[in-house]
C-alpha cells in the first residue's frame, strides 16, 4: 500500500465511519472502517456492497457489480446520488 492509498484508507476513529441515513430512514450507508460499505434500501438489506474511500469530505464509492459513485461530505451531511444521508451516531459492529 502506498502513502495515498494509506491516507485514503478509513479506520476506526475515522468521524465519516458508521451510519449514515435518509430522514425517511428508507437508505442506509454502513461505512465500515476497513473501508468496506453496505448499503440498505427499505427493506432490502445489504442492496449494495462495495469498497470507498474518503478524500478530505469527498467519498468515492466502487460497488461490487462495477457501478462507482461519489459524494461530498458537507457541514455533517452526505450528499450523494442526489439523496441526502445524516450521520446515526451508531458505530458499525466489527
Amino acid at each position: 500500500m502506498n502513502a495515498e492509498q494509506a491516507a485514503a484508507q478509513p479506520d476506526r476513529n475515522h468521524p465519516y465511519v458508521g451510519m449514515w441515513i435518509t430522514a425517511d430512514g428508507r437508505i442506509r450507508h454502513t461505512l465500515l472502517p476497513n473501508g468496506r460499505y453496505d448499503e440498505a434500501r427499505g427493506a432490502r438489506e445489504s442492496a449494495y456492497q462495495g469498497r470507498y474511500e474518503v478524500r478530505g469530505n469527498h467519498i468515492e464509492y466502487w460497488d461490487d457489480t462495477g457501478f462507482t459513485a461519489d459524494g461530498e461530505f458537507i457541514d455533517g451531511v452526505l450528499h450523494h446520488g442526489g439523496m441526502i444521508l445524516y450521520r446515526d451516531r451508531v458505530k458499525p459492529a466489527e
